[in-house]
């Protein structure tokens, strides 16, 4: 999509310049930025590079950069930070290690809601509450039992660190570095990209006819004479509920809601669009019947 929100986009970038990185780390491809990648991101990337003294500067504008002998004496652990809310996201980082055979392992810190607030609310720049609680009903924790790849994983609990914990941890790389990810003989990659194609074009599908009961719902609110203050805030909440439901059907989270799981649709976007709808008519209940 041309215009991706923020975090996205940075996401997006960061896989992308990381991908560069181990080109030049097996292969020993030049490296030079990625076509997709801004100057300043792929910028920063350089410089976190460079000062964990991994790449050597440049001797000249038009030199490239090698490996440093500290990273190529001793096994190299990226750690990437972040909520990684969906096993989608992760598996992203996943297939980046496979695809050069390298290991692959993930820390899940475990908090409880309340927890996290609490943390949140002494940060010297807090989230909004909503944002954290929006966050906690998304995440997904890892699936052992079902997701092959994510099998090695540790869950922690957050909220009371053990001494017991650094050896797990050690123990998990140890584990992982021992057991690089094999490449799959099928073409996964041309697997990945018919479904990214086609779950474009549900969200898309779906998009347009959200826009629709938008259009509608805010036309029937206004015949059932809302006020203006209401119709602002109507058409505000109708937008945000879209944009959650789309998100989650970008995610294969389309079942999420109790609606869907009832009627078990077996289009994906015919059952987001149904939930949606029903959403819909309870928002324009909620300021019409008060």
């Amino acid at each position: 999509p041309p215009q991706l929100p923020p975090w996205k986009r940075s996401r997006r970038e960061l896989l992308q310049c990381l991908e560069r990185f181990l080109r030049l780390l097996v292969a020993g491809e030049p490296l030079s930025a990625p076509a997709s990648v801004t100057q300043p991101a792929w910028g920063r990337f350089l410089a976190w590079c460079q000062g964990q003294g991994l790449l050597s500067s440049a001797e000249s504008p038009g030199a490239g950069r090698r490996w440093t002998r500290a990273a190529t004496s001793r096994p190299l652990c990226l750690v990437l930070d972040d909520n990684f809310y969906y096993q989608s996201m992760r598996y992203e980082v996943y297939q980046l290690a496979r695809k050069y055979s390298l290991s692959f392992c993930q820390l899940f810190l475990e908090c409880p809601l309340e927890c996290c607030l609490q943390r949140n609310r002494l940060r010297s720049h807090p989230l909004p509450d909503q944002t954290i609680y929006l966050m906690a009903r998304k995440i997904e924790m890892p699936d052992l039992k079902k997701n092959a790849w994510e099998q090695n994983s540790l869950i922690l609990k957050s909220s009371d660190c053990a001494s017991e914990d650094n050896e797990q941890i050690i123990s998990l790389l140890a584990a992982a570095l021992e057991n690089p990810v094999k490449q799959n003989e099928e073409n996964t990659e041309q697997k990945e990209a018919d479904r990214a194609i086609c779950a474009a074009s549900t969200v898309h599908q779906a998009d347009q006819t959200c826009r629709r009961i938008i259009s509608q719902t805010m036309k029937d609110a206004k015949d059932k004479n809302a006020l203006p203050s209401e119709m602002k805030s109507l058409a505000e909440e109708l937008n945000k509920l879209k944009a959650e439901f789309l998100e989650d059907l970008r995610q294969g989270n389309h079942l999420k809601n109790q609606i869907c799981i009832q009627n078990q649709y077996s289009d994906p976007a015919t059952s987001v669009i149904s939930s949606f709808q029903h959403e819909a008519t309870n928002l324009v209940n909620k300021y019409i019947l008060k």
